[in-house]
This record gives C-alpha cells, structure tokens and sequence, in this order.
C-alpha cells in the first residue's frame, strides 16, 4: 500500500508536471484545480473516504455469522450509496453555474463560465467513487491489497492520458482533456477494476434498501457524514481561500500541496491504513494493552522516518520544486513563489502522522464521533483565521492557517485519546521526535552547503540538471549523515529504518 501511494502521489505530480510546463501559475490552472472542490465535497459529505473504515468491520462479522445476510447487507449499503452520491450530483449539476462563483469568489465572469464547464464534466465521476468504495471493503476483507493498490495509479494514469492525448487530437482546447481523465479514471479505475476483481472472487449482489445493520451503520458513518474535519477540507480550503489570494495563488498553493502530500501519504496515510486492521481486530477482542503497544509502536517508528523526511524536504523545497515544476511556462519566479508555501506546509507532516494513526484508533474502538467533533471545531477555527491572514500575508497565510489547525487537530485528538483510552501508548513520542530533529540537524546543514555551492559549481549546466545534481548529491549525504548519527546515538532508529533492506539482504540467495 505504501508504494502504491508513492507512486501514485508522484503519477500525481507527473501529471501537475505536464500542467505546469503548458499553464504554468494562474488562469486555466486555477480554474481546473477549483473545480474539484464541489465534487470533493460531495464525497465527504457521505463520508466517501471513509466508507471502507466503516463498513469492514459491520461487514465482515456479518460474513463471518451469516454470509448471505452479509450480501444483503452490502447490497443494501451498495443501493444507498449509488442513490445518494447519484441525486447529489444530478443536483450540482444542474446548479453548476451557480455554484461556480461560490466556489471561486475571486474569479471573474469569464473565469466562473468555464469553471462552471468543467464541472459539469468533473461532477459525474462522484457516481463512481462512492459505489467503488463499497467494493473494495470486500476487498479488503478477502485481504486482496493488489487491486486497491493499482486503483489510484489507472485513475492518475486515465488523467494523464487524456489530459495530454484530448488537445493533442483536437478534441479538446486547454484543460478540458484533464477533466475528461477525470471521469473516465473515475469509472475504470475506481469501479469497474474493483467490480471485475470482487466478481471475480465471488459477487452475489442483493439489491435492498432495508437491513437491520443499516442503522448502525449510519450512527457510525453520520459523524463522519457531519463532521467535516480540516483534514478533508483542507485541500478544499486551499482552492476556496486560494482563490482571494491573488492570480495564480490557487496554482501555486496546489503545487506546493502536491509535493507536500507525498510525505504525508507514504508515511502517515500509509501507517494508517496499514495498522487500521490490526488495531480493529485487537479492539474487538478487548486486547487493550497489545493495543496500546501496537498503537505506540506504530507511532513512534512511523515517526522515526517522518522527522528527517521533513527536515530534508524544508530544507531542499526550493530545488525540490524547481525540479519538478520548472519549466515551460512555470518560471523560476513561480518556484521562488512556491517554495515558502511549501515550506510552510511541511511543518504539518508529522501532525498528519498523529491525526491518521490516532484516528484510526479512534475508528477501531468504534468511536467516529470523537475524531469528527474535534475536527469540526478545528475547522470553524480556519475559516476566520483564513479571513484575517490572507489580507495579511496573501497566499502564505492560507499556507499558514491550514498548516496551525493541523496542528491543533492532531494534538487534541491525541491528547483526549491519551485521556480515554490510550494510557501509556505515547510515552516516548515526544523524546523520539525531538531527538530525532536534532540528528536530522547535521545533514541539513550538509544540505545547504551543497545547494549553496552546488548551483556556483554547476552553473554551466541546465538548471533541471543542476537542481537535479544538486538534490542527488545533497540527497544522499543527508541519508549517510543521519545514518552515521543513528548509528552511534541511537541504533535503534538506525534499524527501525535499515532493517528491512538488511532482511531482504539475508533472504538473497549467495553467490
């Protein structure tokens, strides 16, 4: 799961690559990244994201009690699903082009028109995401990880493809083509792949609209439903807040998320997912010391690897973007733009850490309503803050709220946990990140010196080559600095992090 998510978040800044080099920052740009926020919203507001979290484990004792009311049950959750995404997407686009200047309140008329087009086409994709999403919970269940793994990267793949295949064949001018992957990445990737792979294995769909666990079902999943959490929004926020930022705000703050985002999935959204189902199952069984240990394992090696991937990444934002983005019509003013945004926005990567696996957690213990309150009172604290910042620091400002309510999120969140239920779980955390900030301290410094001197040495060359040089060799000093610092301060880390090249060293056959 962790390398579907690093390959698919850099799919994803492949494709923001491509948008870059033919729109560069503002524009077409904005226009296409704002219209995401209605159909995102759509899904979280049925808890798209998490309907898997709370139909596996309903799901899952049904099938092991009765496996034909289990069918029953998924058919009935499956209908309601499909009905409710379908009417809300009838609904908003119908309404899309009043829904465009809500959305944009920055954008001009011309601007709303088309933002209001590309809805329409971006809209119906949600018909998919929701249905999908029941799918892979069998999925999930028959610990069949492949598919759900490869879902993300043909969803990114069809956005590609038709992005860049659509205006080069004249059907389509602008962005329009990204739209169209869109829709299609959506049908393929999210329902139709998961459908054929489920059938596969055993489908027996019962359509219904009634079943006795769809009452818990709801009280689990209406919280979720309710609570929109910073979390979900923030990319929202980023687009909506974005857009009274100025010209080419919205672009730039996107970019900077997207490589922000990496971290964050490959090491909070991984540790997650991946500790979700054991932490479910050590709940149900009332295990709570193997819970707290497991949930305090995870914690603290997960940040193991998220301190100096963030300090590294802070350190290096300026060639990291010029790397990715630069060129064609993202100039290096754009990355000078970019770079204290994404800076900013890396501050919050181990909060995200504390977020997904605390909340996880709290999803095990069959608690969603905890998790939802206090990310709703998180996010009624951004929206003023956004107000009062932007005027103030412009697009940093939006940079900066979203990454503070993050924070505040991820520290309440664990603060009621240790309250609750978690006890001695996070003792140590602190002494680990800290710790591991001031290891992290030596490769940074070697970090600048190379970027320093680096760009002087290599001024003959490109600059993609130069930033490329740069990133490489300051990349990979940084890892033996802090390899070396483990090594001698704390072995632990060193093999929290090294073990499981050395295993697979010792798995390979002998010459």
């Amino acid at each position: 799961m962790a390398f579907s998510v690093l390959v698919s978040r850099f799919m994803g800044l492949f494709r923001d690559k491509i948008i870059s080099w033919q729109f560069g920052a503002g524009g077409e740009a904005d226009i296409y990244f704002a219209a995401f926020v209605v159909p995102d919203f759509l899904n979280y507001l049925l808890a798209g994201g998490y309907v898997s979290i709370t139909l596996i484990p309903l799901l899952s004792s049904r099938f092991e009690k009765d496996e034909a009311d289990g069918w029953r049950f998924f058919g009935t959750v499956f209908c309601w699903a499909t009905l409710a995404i379908g009417v809300l997407s009838v609904l908003a686009w119908a309404a899309a082009p009043r829904l465009a200047p809500l959305v944009a309140p920055g954008f001009d008329a011309a601007q709303c028109e088309r933002l209001s087009h590309f809805l329409r086409i971006v809209l119906p994709a949600q018909v998919f995401f929701l249905p999908g999403a029941c799918l892979s919970a069998v999925l999930y269940i028959r610990r069949q990880f492949a598919v759900p793994a490869l879902m993300p990267l043909v969803y990114n793949g069809c956005i590609l493809l038709f992005g860049v295949g659509m205006p080069y064949l004249g059907l389509a001018r602008g962005m329009e083509g990204f739209c169209w992957g869109v829709l299609v990445g959506a049908a393929v990737g999210a329902f139709i792949l998961p459908l054929v792979t489920v059938r596969s294995g055993g489908l027996h769909f019962v359509p219904g609209l009634f079943h006795p666990l769809m009452k818990k079902f709801l009280l689990l999943a209406l919280p979720l439903m309710i609570g929109q959490s910073v979390v979900v929004l923030d990319e929202q926020f980023v687009r909506v807040f974005g857009s009274l930022a100025g010209d080419g705000a919205v672009s730039l703050l996107n970019y900077a998320r997207r490589i922000m985002m990496v971290p964050v999935g490959v090491v909070a959204q991984a540790a997650g997912v991946a500790s979700f189902p054991f932490l479910a199952s050590l709940a149900a069984r009332g295990d709570m010391d193997e819970f707290r240990a497991t949930l305090g394992r995870t914690m603290r090696n997960s940040m193991i690897v998220a301190i100096p991937v963030t300090a590294w990444m802070i350190t290096a934002s300026g060639p990291v973007l010029g790397f990715i983005f630069e060129g064609g019509s993202f100039s290096s003013s754009h990355t000078v733009g970019a770079a204290p945004l994404l800076q900013i926005m890396l501050v919050a990567v181990p909060f995200w850490l504390l977020q997904q696996v605390t909340g996880r957690a709290f999803y095990a213990m069959q608690d969603t309503f905890t998790p939802a309150v206090v990310g709703t009172l998180a996010t009624l604290l951004a929206v003023p803050g956004y107000l009062v910042f932007i005027p103030l620091m412009g697009a940093r400002g939006v940079a900066l709220v979203t990454t503070v309510c993050i924070m505040i999120y991820a520290l309440a969140l664990l603060a009621i946990a240790c309250r609750r239920w978690a006890g001695g779980a996070f003792a140590g955390l602190w002494g680990t990140a800290w710790r591991n900030a001031l290891i992290s301290m030596p490769g940074c410094g070697i970090m600048l010196a190379v970027m320093h001197d680096g760009f002087r040495l290599l001024s003959g060359l490109s600059p993609l080559l130069q930033q490329f040089i740069v990133l490489m060799v300051g990349g990979l000093l940084f890892v033996a600095s802090w390899l070396v610092l483990t090594w001698f301060f704390h072995r632990d880390y060193f093999y929290v992090v090294a073990s499981p090249f050395l295993r697979r060293v010792k798995r390979s056959p002998k010459s």
